[in-house]
């Protein structure tokens, strides 16, 4: 079987959702850690947006950590990282398309911005996004189990999963708590946080504090 090779950098909450999701189908890969600062001669031939995630499979590639996903689902289908029904598939679609279009922006503006009145709209919008991710989500389909789609692990929950582990940085950064009331969310992330995928990668509190300090300015 032709190897993957992955073009990541450990920095990168997007590559990290595609390393989870090899890890988790067992599938044997090449790592390739690309500096963001400092990318080597010619990666645009290999990365067209010049971003991490990419894979190389064979002579083909595929780029954006979603759509690598979904590859890797479709490529190798076994363990199944997707619902079998339909229905429950869009609802994956679904909240996949909420990370990347609501969750992520409104965590990177409250992370990233120096001015205090922004902070506090984008805090408000997190908020938001992490109440009705409890009470549209994770109540809704998880049942008895731990993961969003119950007893499995699932893309879903890769695709979350890498900013909860820098949560550290609002907390540090932007005194930015996860609501305690959120119960079912609290459960998601202590679960998804033992996983053997993701404690093989896993890096620390500090690496993450260390490394975020640049996109953290103090507020104006």
């Amino acid at each position: 079987m032709t190897t993957i090779t992955i073009y990541s950098a450990v920095v990168c909450p997007f590559a990290h959702r595609s390393r989870l999701a090899l890890l988790e189908k067992g599938v044997d890969f090449d790592l390739v850690e690309i500096d963001l600062q400092n990318k080597p001669a010619g990666f645009t031939d290999i990365s067209p947006y010049g971003k991490v995630p990419v894979i190389k499979h064979g002579e083909q590639r595929v780029w954006e950590s979603a759509i690598i996903n979904e590859y890797l689902e479709e490529t190798f289908s076994e363990p199944s990282l997707l619902p079998l029904e339909p229905i429950l598939r869009a609802q994956a679609r679904i909240w996949i398309d909420f990370a990347n279009t609501r969750f992520v922006p409104a965590y990177s503006s409250l992370l990233r911005s120096s001015d205090s009145e922004q902070q506090k709209a984008a805090a408000e919008e997190l908020r938001n996004h992490l109440r009705f991710i409890e009470n549209e989500a994770l109540a809704k389909l998880s049942g008895d189990g731990p993961y969003w789609f119950g007893k499995s692990i699932s893309l879903l929950d890769l695709t979350y999963y890498p900013w909860f582990e820098r949560w550290t940085t609002l907390e540090e950064y932007r005194s930015f708590q996860i609501p305690a009331e959120l119960t079912y969310l609290q459960r998601w992330r202590q679960a998804v946080s033992q996983r053997e995928s993701v404690r093989e990668i896993a890096n620390s509190k500090e690496f993450y504090l260390q490394r975020y300090a640049r996109f953290a300015p103090v507020p104006m």
